[in-house]
């Protein structure tokens, strides 16, 4: 009896633990492309919930393809809409691979995060969307699994 108590009591502490500790926002957000192609004419809106205003951010993209990704970048338009302002539009240049493919692999499939921002940058509260648009020479772009952002705290 006595050891039930010993562990229970034990596993209550690290429970109490878990619950206490600060547990981190989900930053990141993706939307998939159903049968591996993204057409030029679809422009995902990713929408990121911000309530942390007194610290800086960092924003990636992120992009999942498979190994038959044809291109070496991926050239889009991104645009940024912060709560209650209009929407700032800016070309980008993505690189994903040179000899080899830049970020993480898993088999057939590559993850990059690619830093958009050149400065650290403060966001508003609330629903911060994304939207991009792809601007690739074809109508459909094959073998893509995933575009989407990261938006990442800086510590200080």
């Amino acid at each position: 009896m006595f050891i039930n108590k010993k562990i229970f009591f034990s596993l209550f502490l690290v429970l109490i633990a878990f619950v206490a500790c600060d547990q981190p926002e989900v930053p990141e957000s993706t939307v998939s492309f159903s049968k591996q192609e993204w057409p030029a004419s679809y422009k995902p809106w990713i929408t990121i919930e911000v309530k942390d205003t007194s610290v800086l951010y960092n924003i990636f993209a992120v992009v999942r393809h498979t190994a038959a990704f044809e291109y070496n970048n991926l050239i889009l338009n991104y645009s940024y809409i912060s709560p209650g302002d209009s929407a700032i539009t800016k070309k980008l240049n993505l690189p994903l691979g040179d000899k080899y493919w830049y970020g993480d692999t898993l088999g057939e499939i590559i993850e990059a995060r690619i830093k958009i921002n050149s400065n650290p940058m403060k966001l508003k509260a609330g629903n911060n969307i994304f939207v991009l648009q792809q601007l690739m020479p074809v109508d459909k772009l094959n073998n893509i699994l995933n575009v989407g952002i990261r938006i990442d705290k800086i510590r200080q």
